[in-house]
């Protein structure tokens, strides 16, 4: 059984309570009904990708290669796990879910106990400020506005053994005695992310030594470093807003969708729009919590099904209308090129950043994952994952190999600078010269400027 099918199976969909008031116990829980892709898109299919529930190991197609090819270095660009919302529906009650972690409790991981004990005797550990001031796993029994969950910590856990199992004992990335320079750390100055980063780790590498890990801070989701200010960037990203704001102004369904519920909770309407609901509707789905109810009646799986119905539409048309992508192709310059970098340098016989990991956002692998053309990629789950793995021929030793690869799934040929590859050469992954073209060049090129280099496309005139 695949692992989609197994969480089908198991996962169970949330309802709202029944106006005669009967108890949780004794109401009745919807099973969504496909256990294979819809041939059109289901909005509850979707939504069970996106919460992304622990379940049975996942197939991944990490570390695949002929045998002649040797495994150099890897860059992992992680989503953080699942998380409380970042924001409530007004007048209603928040949805219950406690964040402290329980080894014994769903989901369930056999390394959650350990991993506890390990955060525990890290809090003098050093990190870049202000990381150094964060909790270094979750630890409410309320939790607090978007904090990671427990299970958002098995699902990071679980994508760290995942990469040990084929990275470090298959391929043998980082010998025993690993040390500091050979990983590079970084992540965003949110506990969600920080916390994601350690599960990680902790599952890649278990009972690290806390005096080779360091984080560094890195204060925008878009991981730009020295290289944030682009003011192209910021008009592709103007102009992608006001085309949202038209497709859902153009959408009556979703307008009287939230007008209905903006009467069950008792606020006018854009109040109710600006709380952004499908955020906070997302974690009563995903956690298999009751919508809330007020004495008006209930918010119910209808409302959410026309809301991440619309979301789905805005994912279509924003890959037709192409202005996201001129934001992200600007967007994911500068961590792009930090990413070949590190890569050249391992090409060169250096030894230090074998294992690259960015904690990071929906917001910081959605660009990237738009600017290497790979438009049919589904929006960042919960713990979505994207690895660059580099690969040197042992028959050739100048020759260098990049194979990318999204939750699992190789989509090295689906980019649009190795997507040609296959029919020009017999050579079984991507060169890495293509990478280091699309990055240095064409990315500037799909821009359709007479820019060549990061600073002229992000100050190009006239606009």
């Amino acid at each position: 059984m695949d692992v989609l099918t197994a969480l089908l199976l198991v996962h169970l969909i949330p309802v709202s309570t029944p106006k005669n008031g009967m108890s949780s116990k004794s109401r009745k829980r919807i099973m969504p009904d496909p256990v294979t892709e819809p041939p059109v898109t289901d909005p509850v299919y979707e939504a069970l990708l996106y919460c992304n529930i622990p379940s049975v190991a996942e197939r991944s197609m990490e570390g695949h290669a002929p045998h002649h090819f040797k495994l150099v270095s890897v860059h992992v660009f992680i989503r953080h796990g699942d998380r409380y919302p970042l924001y409530v529906i007004p007048k209603t009650k928040r949805p219950e879910i406690d964040c402290t972690l329980v080894a014994n409790r769903k989901p369930y991981h056999p390394k959650l106990e350990a991993f506890i004990s390990h955060m525990s005797k890290g809090s003098g550990a050093s990190f870049e400020s202000p990381l150094n001031s964060l909790p270094l796993y979750p630890n409410h029994p309320l939790c607090e506005m978007g904090e990671l969950t427990q299970t958002g910590v098995v699902q990071h856990l679980q994508n760290g053994q995942l990469l040990r199992d084929i990275y470090l004992k298959k391929h043998k990335l980082l010998p025993n005695d690993w040390s500091a320079d050979q990983l590079y750390l970084e992540t965003t100055g949110k506990s969600r992310t920080l916390q994601s980063g350690l599960a990680l780790l902790y599952g890649f590498l278990p009972d690290f030594d806390w005096k080779k890990i360091y984080f560094r801070h890195q204060p925008s989701a878009l991981f730009c470093s020295g290289s944030c200010y682009c003011p192209v960037r910021n008009q592709y990203l103007e102009k992608e807003q006001r085309r949202q704001y038209l497709l859902r102004l153009k959408n009556s369904q979703l307008e009287k969708t939230y007008g209905e519920m903006a009467k069950i909770v008792d606020v006018p309407t854009k109040q109710l729009r600006a709380a952004n609901p499908i955020d906070s509707m997302l974690c009563h789905f995903c956690h298999n919590v009751s919508f809330p109810c007020t004495r008006n009646g209930c918010v119910d799986m209808e409302h959410f099904k026309v809301i991440k119905t619309h979301q789905i539409e805005d994912e279509r048309e924003r890959r037709e209308k192409k202005l996201y992508f001129g934001y992200s192709l600007l967007g994911a310059h500068p961590i792009l090129n930090q990413t070949i970098g590190r890569m050249q340098r391992a090409t060169e016989g250096r030894k230090e950043e074998l294992f690259a990991l960015y904690s990071a956002h929906d917001v910081t692998l959605s660009p990237v994952l738009s600017a290497l053309g790979l438009s049919e990629a589904r929006f960042p789950r919960f713990a979505a994952r994207l690895i660059f793995e580099l690969w040197q021929d042992r028959e050739k030793p100048s020759e260098h190999s990049v194979r990318i690869l999204y939750n699992g799934v190789d989509v090295t040929f689906h980019t649009s600078f190795c997507q040609d590859h296959h029919k020009r050469s017999p050579k079984p992954m991507c060169p890495l010269e293509n990478l280091v073209r699309f990055v240095k060049r064409d990315m500037f090129v799909a821009l359709g400027g007479s820019g060549t280099n990061y600073y002229d496309a992000c100050h190009r005139e006239g606009f």
